[in-house]
């Protein structure tokens, strides 16, 4: 069986600069790389609020994933790097109110710091398209 692969681009200068891609769909696996709040204009979304930057980030990344024709419900993996792990109760409750009913497998890691300091979280995200229809598993 052959997969297509797509490279997508969010715009960020050093995606180009450096050579790589943000998301990337081989057949109907989608995987998008750490994304963290960093605005179009340059600045990070809401300094000094893990709550914020997930919220941020996560609905980034759910725009993101419809370039690749994926939903949100089809999201299977999310992975978080959080500054400080005293963030994980607000990283936690932004994650809730986009995956609550989904339940995607989840981990949040503690990393003493990312690419610049007043950014507190950075997100990686799997999906598999066609995989909303699932069982309950219990």
């Amino acid at each position: 069986m052959e997969l297509i692969r797509t490279n997508y681009s969010s715009g960020a200068p050093l995606e180009e600069k450096i050579g790589y891609s943000r998301m990337i769909k081989v057949g109907p696996f989608v995987y998008i790389g750490g994304t963290t709040a960093v605005q179009p204009d340059g600045t990070v979304y809401g300094e000094g609020s893990a709550y914020k930057q997930t919220k941020y980030i996560l609905e980034k990344l759910v725009k993101l994933l419809e370039k690749a024709d994926c939903k949100k419900e089809e999201v299977i993996r999310v992975k978080g790097y959080a500054t400080d792990m005293k963030y994980a109760p607000e990283v936690g409750k932004a994650y809730s109110e986009i995956f609550h009913d989904i339940k995607p497998l989840c981990t949040i890691v503690g990393t003493p710091m990312l690419n610049r300091h007043t950014q507190l979280i950075e997100i990686e995200m799997d999906a598999i398209v066609g995989s909303n229809l699932r069982s309950s598993g219990d």
